[in-house]
């Protein structure tokens, strides 16, 4: 299949094509209307981007500032993906009443479920303020100078717009610097659990069919938005009410086809598709393989213990899966960027702007871009494979980074006065218990000692100086009598220091100690490097600014950041001269599905009842006009990660779909887009319905939502 990948590696701009692009939506009227029109949208800019009346981006939600969610209902019904939903089913989930293991259905709202800390935004409007903040900067300020003004900048804006503390406010920067947008934000945080199928059904396929076609997986959650009474956002009340939204998405369960369009609204969380030669050189040389080899060290010291004790299962079940699915994807992009030579096409692309930016008229402000930024990387390449190592081990080790949690708030604690302790002891009481219920001290023993000896091994040339890396590698007793000297290692204790606050005990705490240390020289530089950032910093702009400046890179799009685009594309097939058991290439059903399964495997194991059902072919009325149950489907719409949970849309803007993944052929989709081979793998909204009804028999959820065909 990859040998079809040879010479997409173009540059982007002179083949950007309409499913490329992450796209601000107040654009859209100028930048994409004819294009989405042409292939099949039937609304106007107006009915998609609004700021006076409802529109379709009021239905769609950040999910828990991480995923993306839409609207389904006039009662507030959230649609979104499993792996999104996951942390929250978790933390529901026990022994006893396994819903992460056995899925959940909500009877009526009275039973749906309430996660301790769990929040949607809705996107209100946004607007550029690119000259306003700009004008505050000159070229003669140095980079922290620079940051400062802008700072200011951006603090009086998010001020004047979030209506005396109504709204989050968020200014963001765009093309490296060269733009900022304000973003207008209402966040709602009484979200509650309405229903997911069991894991064997949302997360079907595991880490083995992860970024891969053909796929199987019903990955989708529901959730519900409640409010106040007067419809405003509210902490938990069992006297809140189930928002009425100003818009939501209809059901459309008439099908899909290939060519037909399509379109994603979501929060994408970040592309680097600016990024320089050096920059995708060292990632795939020194940064990355370093972040993949500490995820599978964390990733193995889980698992040992999880596959023994379904309770600590369910406490690790989320991190977990979020550090699995970094591994592959890591790991996936190792291998793209180095089969198709992205960093030396990127190479080529600078060396043109170098030709250009040394013209006589260019030299004094682009004449030293492309080798400052060349210097940087090369000055950084060591450090940043030994910072992966230790990120890894702070990402896999709730006890790398107690000095700036937990460790922070006892420390504050035992140095507030009388009155300040009894105001937030309760606020305390609750760290520490989510603290000590999110953990178990075996398996912390056990990553911190495993990531400790990886990390010592790997840092050659950034020693730790700290008595634990010190010791020739000794880290088993020296961990042991940590954990056995730690207050943090036991609840007991923890609960004694409220009683009796020393901040002597903290700030003498053997592991808080090496938190402390860990971070530190994490966040430590040296003044070369400093420097090196500091001209980087100021290259990296110019390049860009260079580049659109120059028209050797036409990208009209910025690279995602989190805020909320839109994406457009066709139903689309993926080529390849492998075999697979998608029926049809743009597709899957319930035939490949059940081909799959392999009883009692952790991935692959499915219900007995999904089972019969499909021998029965009790697919009601889901079932494809050709009678097969469809499962998932492709579209080569532009999305990354942060558009897990995203709408898929039909030309009328109705619900056809949800996206959840993008394929391992197109993996560097991240840094340089694959026109012929860049996919999004979708769930069927009509498995989504099936799987409700006909499975878990809450035909009432499928009730609430205006179903077209």
């Amino acid at each position: 299949m990859k040998k079809l990948l040879i010479g997409f590696f173009l540059i982007l701009g002179s083949f950007a094509r309409a499913d490329e692009g992450m796209w601000f939506l107040m654009f859209i009227e100028r930048l994409n209307q004819r294009d989405m029109e042409k292939m099949g949208l039937q609304l106007t800019a107006e009915e998609i981007y609004s700021i006076n009346n409802h529109s379709l981006k009021d239905a769609i939600v950040q999910f828990n500032g991480g995923c993306t969610a839409e609207i389904i209902s006039k009662d507030g019904l959230i649609l979104t993906n499993h792996h999104c939903g996951y942390d929250a089913i978790a933390e529901l989930s026990t022994p006893e009443a396994n819903y992460l293991k056995d899925g959940y259905w909500a009877e009526n709202k009275a039973n749906e479920l309430k996660p301790k800390s769990l929040f949607v935004r809705f996107f209100v409007r946004m607007d550029d303020v690119s000259n306003r903040i700009l004008s505050k900067v000159n070229s003669s300020m140095s980079e922290a100078e620079r940051e400062k003004a802008i700072s200011e900048e951006i603090a009086l804006i998010e001020k004047e717009n979030n209506e005396g503390g109504k709204y989050v406010v968020s200014v963001r920067s765009f093309f490296q610097g060269n733009e900022y947008y304000y973003f207008v934000y209402e966040d709602f945080k009484d979200v509650r659990l309405v229903g997911t199928p069991p894991e064997s059904i949302g997360k079907y396929g595991g880490d083995t069919d992860n970024w891969e076609w053909p796929r199987h997986t019903g990955d989708f959650s529901m959730f519900r938005v409640y409010a106040d009474v007067n419809g405003q956002p509210a902490d938990y009340s069992n006297d809140n009410v189930p928002l009425q939204p100003k818009q939501y998405l209809k059901v459309n369960t008439g099908g899909v086809q290939e060519n037909d369009f399509a379109m994603i609204l979501g929060y994408p969380g970040r592309t680097n598709r600016w990024m320089p030669s050096g920059g995708i050189e060292q990632n795939v040389k020194f940064a990355y393989p370093a972040w993949v080899e500490g995820s599978k060290t964390g990733m193995d010291a889980m698992k040992k213990y999880m596959d023994q004790d379904e309770a600590v299962n369910l406490i690790y079940a989320s991190k977990y899966a979020g550090v699995a699915n970094y591994w592959k994807n890591r790991q996936g992009m190792i291998d793209a960027l180095t089969e198709f030579n992205t960093a030396a096409t990127k190479a080529k692309q600078e060396a043109k702007f170098n030709k250009w930016a040394n013209k006589k008229k260019n030299r004094a402000k682009y004449g030293k871009v492309v080798s400052t930024i060349n210097n940087y990387y090369a000055l950084t390449n060591e450090k940043s494979r030994h910072d992966n190592y230790l990120q890894q081990l702070l990402r896999t080790s709730a006890f790398g980074t107690i000095s700036r949690g937990i460790g922070k708030e006892l420390l504050a604690y035992a140095n507030a006065d009388e009155t300040t302790r009894a105001n937030g002891i309760a606020s305390l009481e609750e760290s520490i218990n989510a603290f000590i219920s999110e953990m178990y001290l075996p398996a912390e023993i056990d990553i911190l000692k495993a990531q400790l000896k990886l990390y010592s091994s790997k840092s050659t040339g950034y020693p730790l100086a700290s008595a634990v890396v010190d010791m020739n590698g000794d880290f088993d007793a020296i961990i042991d009598d940590y954990f056995a000297k730690s207050i943090f290692a036991s609840k007991d204790k923890l609960v004694a220091f409220l009683k009796n606050p020393d901040a002597s005990l903290v700030s003498n705490d053997p592991l808080m100690n090496l938190s402390t240390n860990l971070i530190a020289h994490l966040l430590t530089k040296s003044p070369e490097v400093e420097k090196a950032q500091n001209d980087y910093t100021a290259a990296y702009r110019l390049l860009v600014e260079g580049m659109r400046k120059s028209k050797l890179a036409t990208i009209d799009y910025p690279d995602a950041n989190s805020t909320l685009r839109l994406t457009y594309g066709k139903v689309r097939s993926l080529p390849t001269d492998a075999t697979n058991d998608a029926a049809v290439n743009y597709y899957t059903t319930m035939e490949g599905l059940v081909k799959k399964y392999k009883a009692d495997d952790p991935e692959f194991d499915l219900p007995s009842r999904m089972l019969d059902l499909y021998e029965t072919k009790d697919y009601g009325s889901y079932a494809d006009k050709n009678g097969y149950m469809p499962v998932c489907f492709l579209t080569d719409n532009d999305i990354t990660g942060g558009n897990s949970g995203s709408p898929v849309l039909n030309g009328k803007g109705e619900l056809i779909g949800l996206a959840f993944d993008g394929n391992i052929e197109a993996m560097a989709g991240d840094v340089i887009f694959d026109k012929e081979l860049q996919r999004t793998i979708n769930v069927d909204i009509r498995y989504v319905l099936w799987l409700i009804e006909k499975y878990s028999g809450a035909k009432h959820i499928v009730d609430e939502m205006e179903i077209v065909k």
